[in-house]
């Protein structure tokens, strides 16, 4: 949203201006849309600042019209970053969307869960990362993360930031350990929405790199060797016997190396859907494994508990 005013203008006027503006928009979740830091002031512009102020109805009109368009080139739009917005306020999300869009952004908005998730299926692009509210109006917010982290391999590790107005941390806690990347309270600063959204963006790309560097045909670690095109594991050139689940559960560990894993996540990466919370299979799965590269089940060294969280593979073995 941009509104042009005449230069010079008398700062005592502009000011006349703003508290125009702030009488016309009350507080809203998008605060900065009140302040002065919205306004454009240009040189060439057609309309002066009388005109404005002798006409509030015509201000207000001027104020709710959109910024002109970008004209991008094909070319530029292909390289902007898409994003999915899943957000039931469409007021919001219509601010958030121009906001994201004048910094270069291709945004998405689904006003439900279930056309969000329809979204995902759909699109031939895929989406670069999810702003996700908390609160929506047919399935919870939380339980959509679940169902994004359980969705096809190509899918499940885009970017979750979740949109949160609960002020209880446990949700916010919840959602991190579901799968959600990062979150954001309303009300909310655009300034600190686009921040958050750079920086897990960034997080993605180095992991993605990282993983990438590392998705080799083999995977070694000591004495063990992980083979994903024979799908066999061996310690010290000794071939171990697992089960296809247990080789893609010992994959899973591996190819996230020094992260701690829950339960939940490991059977979910495996298996490709949502689980029961008291499902403990995998501990007799962890257990066989342990059974077949430890050489000391007492004392494993490959794969490590971590109590009341889950498990993490051992970066550095002999």
């Amino acid at each position: 949203m941009i509104v042009k005013l005449a230069a010079p203008i008398p700062w005592r006027t502009l000011k006349s201006f703003a508290g125009l503006l702030t009488q016309l928009y009350p507080p809203h979740p998008f605060r900065e849309i009140c302040t002065v830091n919205w306004f454009y002031v240009s040189l060439h512009a057609v309309q002066s600042i009388e005109g404005f102020l002798g006409h509030p109805h015509t201000l207000f009109g001027a104020f709710h019209k959109k910024p002109p368009p970008s004209y991008k080139t094909s070319k530029e739009i292909e390289c902007m970053e898409r994003l999915l917005i899943i957000e039931d306020d469409f007021r919001l999300a219509q601010m958030v969307t121009e906001y994201l869009h004048q910094s270069g952004f291709d945004v998405t908005h689904a006003p439900s869960a279930t056309q969000g998730l329809q979204l995902l299926h759909q699109v031939h692009s895929p989406f670069q990362l999810i702003i996700l509210d908390l609160m929506l109006p047919d399935m919870d917010g939380l339980e959509v993360c679940r169902k994004i982290r359980a969705l096809p391999s190509a899918l499940n590790s885009t970017p979750v930031l979740m949109l949160t107005a609960k002020g209880d941390p446990m949700d916010r806690v919840v959602g991190l350990e579901l799968g959600a990347d990062d979150y954001i309270g309303k009300p909310f600063e655009p300034r600190e929405l686009l921040a958050r959204i750079r920086a897990v963006l960034r997080r993605h790309r180095n992991s993605s790199e990282l993983e990438a560097e590392s998705d080799k045909e083999a995977l070694e670690f000591g004495s063990l060797e992980i083979d994903k095109n024979s799908r066999t594991v061996s310690v010290a050139g000794k071939i171990c016997d697992l089960t296809s689940y247990q080789f893609d559960l010992l994959l899973v560990l591996a190819e996230r190396a020094g992260r701690v894993l829950s339960r939940d996540q490991i059977m979910e990466s495996v298996r490709g859907r949502e689980l029961d919370a008291f499902d403990r299979s995998i501990d007799v799965h962890i257990g066989r494994i342990r059974l077949s590269i430890e050489s000391d089940i007492k004392n494993p060294k490959r794969i490590l508990t971590v109590r009341g969280v889950g498990y993490v593979f051992a970066k550095q073995q002999d």
